[in-house]
């Protein structure tokens, strides 16, 4: 029997190092311009399930997702042209949420290459500035190299996405196929004068805080990660959108940095003498836009963790700078000889009674008040749910009200993208069937995705899509009486009936117009193959601290 390698397409190189690399999902909108890549996925239909979505810029949302809840590349598969640019809001939140994300797009032939044919882009110019890696497979016997290359700089270091191009005529060349392993990325360990010095100033430190974000978190991570705060008394509050990091109702949690911080907890951050940031970059929105913390040098004593060295100093000058990936930095935090508490326990408490206050049942009178909506989330949902959201107002009474106890139970975009929820649902989905999933969306947010209702139902995926609808684009109405009060524009928003519109996608729906009539509903809902729950939200009720009259009102008189 002759054993000898048979010669394979570009499009089956492309998919066999897929499968060497463990790839089991791939999200896409099928184009002409891959069509070798597809045909070869029909011969694997057991090993890789393909989800056809709607739009691409859910695709991309989804791979991204898919990319936070494994820790491996999401990937997604666009055609040339409208589909990349279409694709580009996934790549952009992956970039800045640090995901590790594969972008495959369908490309011209190579003899068209720089004659601006139909749908041709310069990928390496388009996603330049906000990929860790873009490049083009010219050479059919270099696939293999590239694809392994694209999952090692995809998770190395800072994770993040890689986007390579595929020209068609590539895809249909021919070349014997390569063998190459699974890509594993080395761990970074933190040098053991750095952790000498780490307990030196954590021992002279009376209000310390421990702030945690980013990905690259295992579960041995985080189990050491809490028994280093838990020795030392540490206060631990969590970067924008990570909150699933600590659980929230551990008594030492304080607390998330990042859009409408609790203003004590801000306090706090100011206040700390010792601030540890483990896995965050620091950026804008967990800074309040670079205020927190003095730039290039923070008041507090800044220790700052982070995998790449390309991003210790970039913004702020640390006391003591961390080279190491999340879990050995963790375990090796862990294992140091505990500092006393002493006066920091005074400290602890008053950063958890902050905390509790802030996290309080909500007393404002409404016909529906989104933060019962939410604590009757939190009172009813099992604890490994994942609740999902996109970008807006609404989206601050979940970080608010919502107690995240397990990893991986909050997918959210840092990035503040909108329309991420609904996609970021079918991706937790089809990841996890087994655990409860719950879309939370604006009515704005919602629209801008909801056509992949259509591939939730495709694949019998039994999601709750909880919808908040105001009738506005709360965030900039809220933006607009803050700064140019009784002048909005733009922000009214003309709705479909959100109830009809999911029922004609096969999905249980029902309108809500009383807190009360919240719970009940919910039960309905998390009994079904897939619900929509419309909550119909008073404009007035604009933010978890102010109503739209308030905010007018109040830079009313600040002009005055």
């Amino acid at each position: 029997m002759n054993d000898s390698p048979k010669l394979r397409t570009g499009g089956q190189l492309i998919v066999d190092a897929l499968l060497a690399q463990g790839t089991d999902t791939i999200f896409c909108v099928p184009g002409e311009s891959y069509l070798d890549v597809l045909n070869a996925l029909h011969a694997q239909q057991d090993a890789v399930r393909v989800v056809a979505c709607r739009h691409e810029g859910a695709a991309a949302f989804m791979a991204e997702a898919h990319g936070k809840l494994t820790g491996r590349p999401g990937i997604c598969m666009v055609t040339r042209g409208p589909g990349a640019t279409n694709a580009s809001i996934g790549v952009h939140t992956a970039f800045q949420d640090s995901t590790p994300m594969i972008l495959l797009i369908g490309q011209v032939g190579r003899d068209m290459i720089e004659r601006e044919a139909f749908q041709e882009i310069d990928y390496r110019r388009m996603f330049g500035p906000f990929a860790k890696w873009v490049a083009q497979i010219d050479d059919v016997g270099r696939v293999p190299e590239f694809m392994a290359r694209a999952y090692t700089v995809a998770m190395s270091g800072r994770p993040g996405p890689v986007v390579l191009a595929l020209p068609e005529d590539m895809l249909t060349d021919s070349a014997f196929p390569v063998t190459v392993s699974r890509v594993e990325v080395p761990q970074a360990h933190p040098a053991p004068d750095a952790m000498l010095r780490l307990r030196e100033l954590l021992a002279a430190a009376q209000r310390p805080l421990l702030l945690l974000g980013g990905p690259g978190w295992n579960a041995p991570g985080r189990d050491a990660i809490e028994r280093f705060a838990v020795r030392n008394g540490l206060p631990v509050a969590c970067a924008f959108r990570r909150q699933d990091l600590f659980d929230n109702r551990h008594p030492q949690y304080a607390g998330e940095v990042g859009i409408g911080v609790n203003p004590e907890l801000a306090e706090a951050v100011r206040e700390a003498d010792l601030l540890i940031a483990v896995g965050t970059r620091l950026g804008e929105i967990v800074t309040s836009g670079y205020t927190l913390l003095d730039v290039p040098v923070p008041r507090q004593r800044l220790v700052h963790v982070l995998p790449c060295a390309e991003e210790l100093g970039r913004v702020y000058q640390p006391a003591l700078k961390i080279l190491s990936s999340m879990d050995p930095f963790a375990q090796a935090a862990a294992a140091m000889p505990p500092v006393e508490g002493g006066p920091r326990r005074a400290w602890l408490d008053r950063l958890r009674a902050n905390y509790e206050r802030h996290v309080a049942p909500s007393t404002r009178q409404a016909k529906l008040d989104p933060a019962r909506v939410i604590q009757t989330l939190r009172d009813t949902l099992e604890p490994d749910a994942i609740l999902t959201n996109g970008a807006g107002n609404y989206s601050a009474w979940a970080h608010r009200y919502y107690a995240f106890s397990r990893p991986h139970t909050q997918l959210a975009p840092t990035s503040g993208a909108m329309g991420y929820g609904v996609p970021a649902a079918i991706a937790a989905k089809l990841r996890h069937p087994a655990r409860q999933v719950v879309c939370l969306a604006g009515d704005g947010c919602f629209l801008m995705s909801s056509q992949e209702l259509a591939t939730a139902k495709r694949h019998a995926l039994p999601i709750v899509f909880i919808v908040f609808n105001n009738g506005m684009y709360g965030t900039i109405r809220m933006h607009q009486e803050a700064n140019y009060p009784g002048r909005p524009i733009g922000t009214d928003l003309c709705n479909p009936d959100f109830v009809a519109y999911a029922q004609s996608f096969g999905l249980q729906a029902e309108r809500v117009e009383r807190s009360e009539d919240f719970a009940p509903a919910l039960q309905r809902a998390l009994a079904t193959g897939g619900a929509l729950i419309e909550l119909v939200i008073e404009p007035e009720i604009l933010t978890p601290r102010a109503t739209l009259t308030e905010l007018r009102e109040r830079a009313l008189r600040a002009a005055a």
